[in-house]
């Protein structure tokens, strides 16, 4: 693997707002964080993953404090955000949304779903990450609310990689969960167990809120070029990034 500028495993840009997912297959990182780790709490050298933030900075066309990401934590708080953090504060949320332009908006994951949402006319855009409890939590919706409090209309989204409902088999209680919240999210596994398939939950929670969605295909567990915390246990994290151009 060779390692070096950022590499997209995905990339489009219209009417001013560019959505990107990243891949692993460039990067600094090495180990079983090799490649475009960005993730800070996964037991990589913080050094190297501020070098990979950079890069991916760069690529995106802002300044490295421009790049916001969250601390993630599961559940379903939105932060909404006019820019650069202060004093290097990180909110500690699962979503970010802003109505400012040369922001980016950045989500981690390792098999979580991550969703980037605008608005062309308003020009409001997000960043989410929702996982099991994130899609039972409703991070998805309240992001969507959120954006909507900001003078968003017509949001469309995008669904990037994450696990599929092959390849995530849980306990029945936890399927019997999430399939309250998101009954599309029942799944089996590829041995016929009990599963869930977030992506799909999410999804259906867009169209819901009246989100055109689109979703682009990859199962992170069957990927080798996207960190996968179910593969590999031990791994980085890539991320959906979006912003507005000023």
């Amino acid at each position: 693997m060779a390692y070096g500028r950022p590499v997209f495993f995905w990339r489009e840009a219209d009417d001013g707002i560019d959505r990107s997912f990243t891949d692993r297959s460039a990067g600094h990182s090495v180990g079983p964080y090799a490649g475009l780790n960005l993730g800070g709490k996964v037991g990589d050298d913080p050094a190297v993953v501020e070098e990979n933030r950079h890069d991916l900075a760069a690529q995106v066309g802002v300044e490295r404090d421009h790049l916001l990401f969250m601390d993630q934590c599961h559940g379903a708080q939105v932060a909404v955000v006019d820019g650069p953090y202060v004093g290097g504060a990180v909110p500690r949320v699962d979503a970010l949304v802003t109505a400012r332009p040369g922001l980016a908006l950045a989500a981690l994951v390792a098999d979580c779903t991550p969703v980037l949402l605008w608005d062309n006319e308003s020009g409001v855009i997000a960043a989410v990450h929702s996982g099991r409890p994130g899609l039972i939590a409703g991070v998805v919706p309240a992001a969507v609310t959120a954006m909507r409090d900001l003078g968003a209309g017509q949001i469309r989204g995008v669904v990037g990689p994450s696990v599929c409902g092959r390849c995530y088999e849980v306990p029945e209680q936890m399927q019997a969960d999430a399939a309250r919240v998101a009954p599309s999210s029942r799944a089996r596994s590829w041995t016929g167990t009990t599963a869930i398939d977030i992506a799909t939950g999410v999804v259906d929670q867009l169209v819901s809120a009246g989100v055109e969605v689109g979703w682009v295909a990859g199962c992170t567990r069957e990927t080798e070029r996207l960190y996968s915390y179910r593969r590999d246990g031990s791994t980085g994290r890539f991320a959906g990034v979006i912003v507005r151009r000023p």
